[in-house]
């Protein structure tokens, strides 16, 4: 199981950094590159193009600005692309969330939230474990700790009333 991290630039470096430590928490192996959409596009179609023989599974591609990475992978790939938006100009990163959501018909790239890493991350989890049942059973294990660290910490509030 394999999931190729793709950011557009070495800056968005340290969002990705928080997907990658998600995916490693779960045992999945991570391909990192730096392609651009734009500055290296002939780079992007032949990754893209040769993801599935490269053993990728799943591509989570972080862009900010334009934002057309995603968008670029899906268009040469049948595997699913997760568009990770990168808070990176005077716009807040809204211009990314936008530029990666608004795909055409027929070329679908999954989006989280701004700067959203550790989603990008456990939704690639979550796509894998549909093939893969010991990350299903990861993830059961994940949520149901997320749950226990928010019971633990209401009780601290609750106790003294």
């Amino acid at each position: 199981m394999k999931v190729a991290i793709v950011m557009g630039s070495k800056s968005d470096y340290p969002v990705v950094a928080r997907a990658e430590n998600i995916l490693k928490d779960f045992g999945v192996e991570i391909e990192t590159r730096v392609i651009s959409a734009h500055r290296t596009p002939g780079i992007a179609e032949t990754f893209a193009k040769n993801a599935i023989q490269n053993g990728i599974e799943v591509i989570i591609a972080a862009a900010g600005k334009a934002a057309h990475l995603g968008g670029v992978l899906a268009a040469y790939t049948p595997i699913p692309v997760i568009g990770l938006p990168i808070k990176s100009s005077t716009l807040d990163g809204l211009d990314s969330l936008l530029s990666i959501v608004q795909m055409p018909k027929g070329i679908p790239v999954a989006t989280v939230a701004i700067d959203g890493a550790e989603n990008a991350g456990l939704l690639a989890v979550q796509i894998l474990s549909l093939k893969y049942p010991e990350l299903q059973e990861k993830m059961i294990a994940y949520k149901a700790k997320m749950e226990a660290d928010i019971i633990a910490i209401d009780a601290e509030f609750t106790e003294g009333a």
